[in-house]
C-alpha cells in the first residue's frame, strides 16, 4: 500500500458497528481448532493462466511459516487472496473457524486482524518515526485530527514500547524519510503491530538489508511468533534457516513440498524447480 493509500485507509471510518483495526480479531476470532488461517482448494486464473491451482494451506495460531518458490509460483496471488485483493475462482479461505475472507472487503479483512507488509516500505516519510506509529495506532481517525490530538500517557507508553521492540527507540524524533532502508522496514512493521493484528503477511522483509539488519530482523520475528502468526515470503535461504520452523514451497500455484527447513532444502523436487543445485 502506498503512503497515499495508507492515508486514505486511515481517513475512512468503519461503518457503524464494525470493529476498527485489530479489535475484531481479539473479540470474534475463533481459533479453537488451533489454526488461524485455512485455504482449501483455492484456484485463481488470469486470462487462462492458473496462478493458483487447488492450493490448500493451514497456518497454526502463533506459527511463523516461511513460504518460498520460484517466480510465478503463486506467492503474491496467495497473499492477495488472503487480504481480499483477489477473489478466488474456486475454493474457500477462512480466518479462524468462522470468518469467510471471500465475503469481506480488503478494509474489513484488515479490521478483522490481518496485516500485510509489502516488499517496499510504505511509511509517511515527512513525519517523524513517533508520528508514524501514532498515525497507525489511531487508524480509525482522520490524519489531520490524529496529528493534533493530545495523546494519553497510556498511548505514549504504547508507542515507546513499540519503538523499543522494533529497535528505533533512539530515532523517535527522526524524520522517517532519513532512516536507513532496514530502519524503514522496522518502522512499517511497528506500524502494523500498532494495529494489533493476529496474522501478519510479510513479503520479502529483508530484501536490500545489510547482514546486521537481517540478523536483527530475524530476532524481531522470533519475538513476534507466538503472540502473532506470521507468514513470511522470502528468498534469502540463510534468513529462512534462521527463523523457520516449517517451510511451504509453492510451484505452479500448488504446494510442492512442506516441512522443516532441512527436509525441504534436501527435497529433490525443490532443488530441481527452485534451488537449482
Amino acid at each position: 500500500m502506498s503512503s497515499m493509500a495508507y492515508s486514505t485507509a486511515l481517513d475512512s471510518s468503519p461503518p457503524s458497528g464494525e470493529a476498527v483495526y485489530g479489535r475484531m480479531a481479539s473479540e470474534g476470532l475463533d481459533t479453537s481448532h488451533g489454526a488461524i488461517l485455512y485455504l482449501d482448494d483455492i484456484s485463481v486464473s488470469f486470462d487462462g493462466f492458473k496462478a493458483l491451482n487447488k492450493l490448500s494451506l493451514s497456518i497454526d495460531v502463533g506459527e511463523l511459516r516461511c513460504v518460498i518458490g520460484p517466480n510465478g509460483a503463486g506467492k503474491t496471488t496467495m497473499m492477495d487472496v488472503i487480504t481480499g485483493k483477489t477473489r478466488p475462482d474456486e475454493g474457500t479461505a477462512f480466518f479462524g473457524q468462522t470468518i469467510d475472507l471471500a465475503r469481506l472487503s480488503e478494509a474489513q479483512i484488515a479490521q478483522a486482524g490481518i496485516g500485510r507488509k509489502f516488499q517496499k516500505p510504505t511509511i509517511f516519510e515527512q513525519h517523524t518515526v513517533f508520528e508514524n506509529l501514532e498515525l497507525a495506532m489511531k487508524s480509525d481517525k482522520r490524519v489531520r485530527r490524529t496529528l493534533f490530538a493530545r495523546l494519553s500517557s497510556e498511548a505514549r507508553d504504547r508507542i515507546a514500547a513499540m519503538l523499543e521492540r522494533v529497535g528505533l527507540a533512539g530515532a523517535a524524533e527522526r524524520v522517517a524519510g532519513l532512516l536507513s532502508h532496514g530502519q524503514k522496514q522496522w518502522l512499517e512493521i511497528g506500524m502494523l503491530l500498532m494495529q494489533e493484528p493476529r496474522l501478519l503477511l510479510l513479503d520479502e522483509p529483508v530484501a536490500g538489508m545489510s547482514d546486521d539488519e537481517t540478523e536483527r530482523t530475524a530476532e524481531l520475528f522470533l519475538t513476534l511468533a507466538g503472540k502473532h502468526s506470521l507468514v513470511v515470503v522470502e528468498h534469502d535461504m540463510a534468513f529462512i534457516a534462521r527463523i523457520a520452523r516449517k517451510v511451504t514451497v509453492l510451484h505452479e500455484g500448488s504446494v510442492l513440498a512442506e516441512g522443516p527447513h532441512e527436509q525441504v532444502q534436501a527435497d529433490a523436487r525443490v532443488i530441481e524447480v527452485y534451488l537449482g543445485r
